[in-house]
């Protein structure tokens, strides 16, 4: 593999469902396998045209004022949004491989919206089509529970030390979470043993 960059990728959504709600907000930190940034993308998007909100996750985003109001300041139609990232990605010097914490929670939102605004997968098997990353992406939260030989249920950002996620407290803003994670994955490669 031609010099892997690590796109660590959090997203902001409106419910659980990708198509039947929206994502509102993601935002990805590109790093070196030593943990150097070498660039980062945010986007906010608008709500999908036949989409609805979760009541229940818009009831706790009533909590989160500053975490909703990030997650829709100055939102971009999805297509722009989407094929942005796509030019950004593309635009790194190496093989990306995307990562999330869990990927389970961020891989299919923005596999959907790959798919459905670019014709690009973020999971490609036998099928025809093109792929934006290496495989089908690394999940932080497995890997962090394998490195610190944690329980999975353990491994979420109110456990972990500060130092690790660089600082970055867990807001719900989607550029600060990926820049939590990617400072996650650069100490567990490189600096927990």
């Amino acid at each position: 593999m031609k010099n892997p960059i690590y796109v660590v990728t959090d997203v902001e959504v409106d419910g659980a469902v990708p198509g039947e709600n929206s994502m509102l907000a993601f935002a990805s930190v590109a790093i070196t396998e030593t943990g150097e940034e070498l660039d980062h993308f945010q986007t906010t998007i608008n709500p999908l045209d036949d989409a609805k909100p979760d009541p229940l996750t818009m009831e706790w985003f009533k909590g989160q004022p500053e975490a909703y109001a990030a997650a829709t300041a100055d939102p971009k139609p999805p297509i722009d949004a989407i094929l942005g990232y796509v030019n950004w990605v593309k635009s790194l010097d190496g093989s990306p491989i995307f990562v999330a914490h869990p990927l389970g929670m961020d891989g299919p939102w923005i596999d959907y919206y790959l798919r459905n605004f670019a014709n690009i997968r973020l999971l490609k098997g036998p099928w025809v089509g093109e792929r934006l990353f290496y495989a089908g992406g690394m999940c932080l939260r497995s890997f962090a529970a394998a490195k610190l030989n944690w329980p999975i249920w353990d491994c979420s950002p109110e456990n972990y030390s500060p130092e690790w996620l660089g600082n970055y407290r867990h807001t719900h803003k989607a550029i600060e979470d990926a820049r939590g994670y990617a400072n996650l994955l650069k100490f567990l490669m490189n600096e927990y043993h």
